[in-house]
């Protein structure tokens, strides 16, 4: 049996990270697992692919949720990604940290060391800012992150309405105050993605004590007593078992990782026996704490002659953008999800925006999109804007169906099932209407298109909301950390399991609760900071 002193289980943003961190030094032998591909294609790499890859099987994992009462009972599609670099290779490449009182808010709920001052030395230690450099933001990180390459009149406008509505501008969202409204900093560098396996695991790859399987889907953890000592993984057709002198490290992410866990054993008793898993170590928060971003677009129709994304994207113009992208790695080709970004608070008294706003001057097939999660443009030009609460108080749960390891899991994210979620994001999309009326966008909005023109009620903005929102991608919590004394924790603030050695949690599943924004920034942050902990802890071991 080949022997590692840390066996990391995903290659995603999280799992990058720790390859090239506990491989700096030369001292640690590391093997790295994915069960998907490497990122070759094309799309990947192209910042506009996503609205591709967001839809290929070949790189994503599209999870289906259970039925969701709280969206009129459909069912979701989850992209999450399943190839180097998982969902940074896949995502919208929005840069967002969220507001720096999430982490203070963390160190109330037990992770001790999570507060805003512990963890801003890792955003900065992970950031190579184009355009900002000073106490709060890292220039020469492996992370890059530049302003959008391409401007739109239409979004133009839409600033200058933000303004008038009453938002500031804010050309630094993840600065000192998040409020306002300005267009997003994207992961691309010269025009392409900058995925976490671009920026850590490509360079990493060089290193003679780091080992990478693809196409390697873990099957089980290995155990001695209450010691994780390896694990097997399936490749080829083929069980292969590798043994971790030192640690496991689960790195699949919020939906992946409470499964591996619970289908070797690990968590709540009574949801493990259900699915006719043994019971190895009690952990009743394995699962629990879900947490994702509900969006929901409202989206307007432009004037004709208006060129919108819509158009570009089609006929002569997109052969046109596709030379542009060639020759200078500018154009629609490097377009992110979303243009602007808008933060915005739902009613006095809060102390930081409760709403995000993603804006593109373009507008989709609302049915493919919330039916199958495919982004497939109108033809005629359009407008999107699209708010999410950032703060959902709703909770879902991902658990085991059965013991098999490659079976998908049980998602059941009761969207909109708290009363402060339902009031939020009716008036969030008020909000989104009152944006479209200002001034600055009359020369190019004639009307809202979905949900149909004309005056509605909260209890129909609720409606729609319940009829028309979706996930973002931004599922968190399901191995929260938390104290040794606390039930619902599974994971303790450097992100070993509770009650287990050799094992560890590191990804977006750790979150006590979801951050205000976009989760990429965040999870490769707490990756960075936890592989200090695991290289404390070697040294440590070392010294005794």
């Amino acid at each position: 049996m080949l022997e590692f002193d840390y066996i990391i289980v995903g290659a995603g943003s999280a799992g990058c990270v720790l390859a090239n961190r506990l491989t700096a030094d030369g001292r640690h032998r590391v093997l790295l697992l994915e069960a998907g591909p490497t990122d070759w294609n094309p799309m990947i790499h192209i910042p506009v692919g996503y609205a591709t890859t967001l839809k290929d099987p070949g790189v994503n994992w599209l999870y289906e949720t259970e039925e969701d009462p709280g969206s009129n009972g459909r069912r979701h599609v989850w992209p999450r990604g399943k190839v180097l670099g998982g969902s940074s290779s896949i995502n919208g490449l929005l840069y967002v940290r969220g507001q720096m009182a999430d982490y203070d808010n963390w160190a109330q709920l037990g992770a001790t060391g999570w507060a805003s001052g512990d963890v801003l030395p890792y955003f900065r230690r992970a950031e190579g800012n184009e355009r900002l450099a000073d106490e709060l933001h890292g220039s020469d990180g492996p992370l890059n992150v530049s302003d959008a390459s391409t401007r739109h009149p239409v979004s133009d406008a839409v600033v200058q309405a933000g303004i008038e509505a009453g938002l500031p501008f804010n050309d630094d969202c993840n600065g000192e105050t998040q409020d306002g409204i300005s267009y997003f900093q994207l992961t691309v560098k010269n025009g392409r993605r900058w995925s976490a396996a671009q920026a850590y695991l490509k360079p990493a790859m060089m290193r003679a004590n780091l080992k990478v399987e693809t196409e390697a889907h873990m099957a089980a953890i290995l155990f001695e007593g209450m010691r994780a000592v390896g694990v097997t993984y399936r490749q080829d057709g083929r069980l292969v078992s590798v043994r971790a002198n030192r640690e496991v490290i689960l790195s699949g992410g919020a939906v992946n990782s409470p499964q591996i866990l619970e289908v070797n054993g690990i968590g709540d008793p009574e949801v493990l026996t259900s699915a006719g898993i043994a019971v190895r170590h009690a952990l009743p928060g394995v699962g629990t704490n879900c947490q994702d971003h509900y969006v929901v677009s409202v989206q307007f129709r432009l004037a004709p002659g208006t060129v919108s994304v819509n158009e570009m994207s089609r006929g002569w113009r997109l052969v046109v953008e596709a030379a542009k992208y060639a020759a200078t790695r500018k154009g629609l080709l490097t377009l992110s999800a979303a243009h602007v970004q808008a933060y915005w608070r739902s009613r006095p008294g809060l102390s930081g925006p409760d709403v995000q706003y993603h804006i593109l001057p373009a507008s989709v097939d609302v049915e493919k999109f919330v039916s199958e999660g495919v982004w497939e443009l109108e033809k005629a030009p359009g407008l999107t804007i699209a708010p999410c609460q950032l703060r959902p108080e709703s909770r879902g749960t991902i658990h085991a169906k059965s013991p098999d390891p490659f079976a998908p899991p049980a998602i059941r994210p009761n969207y909109l099932s708290d009363t402060i979620d339902q009031q939020t994001i009716t008036e969030g999309l008020k909000f989104a209407d009152h944006l479209a009326q200002q001034k600055a966008l009359k020369p190019y909005v004639t009307g809202r298109v979905t949900p149909a023109a004309g005056p509605l009620t909260d209890a129909e903005w609720l409606a729609y909301a319940r009829e028309r929102g979706s996930t973002i991608y931004h599922p968190v919590g399901t191995c929260r950390m938390g104290a040794a004394g606390d039930p619902g924790a599974v994971v303790d603030p450097q992100g070993q399991v509770h009650g287990l050695a050799g094992l560890r949690v590191v990804d977006a599943s750790v979150m006590p609760r979801l951050v205000s924004g976009n989760t990429n920034a965040p999870t490769i942050m707490i990756a960075e900071k936890m592989s200090d902990s695991i290289l404390a802890d070697a040294r440590a071991a070392a010294a005794a």
